[in-house]
């Protein structure tokens, strides 16, 4: 079953987990070990992870270690730029509108 990208990085506890391993590969327990969860609870976040292919599995000898999917993240951050852009622009005319606001009151 391929899940939605979206949806994966919808929940709070897959964004941490992408974010920890975003800093260096992990094994299931050393991600269990960052949250107040059973380690059955984080290995469902990281098969939807997987299935998502935000990230990928290496065995390492008896480990296996999950890494971040740089490709598929950067896709994702692809999609979302023009989004970003738009509100950008909508909180700099925001910020104009305030600074206009406290100039006139100033006045």
């Amino acid at each position: 079953m391929r899940r939605d990208v979206f949806q994966a990085i919808a929940d709070p506890t897959r964004r941490a987990i992408l974010t920890l391993i975003a800093l260096q590969a992990m094994t299931p327990n050393a991600l269990a070990e960052h949250f107040n969860t059973s380690r059955q609870a984080v290995s469902k976040h990281i098969k939807i992870l997987t299935e998502c292919e935000l990230i990928k599995q290496e065995q390492s000898g008896r480990e296996i270690y999950y890494h971040l999917e740089v490709k598929k993240m950067k896709e994702v951050a692809e999609w979302l730029e023009p989004f970003k852009k738009m509100w950008e622009d909508r909180f700099n005319q925001l910020d104009d509108v305030l600074n206009n606001l406290m100039n006139n009151n100033a006045q």
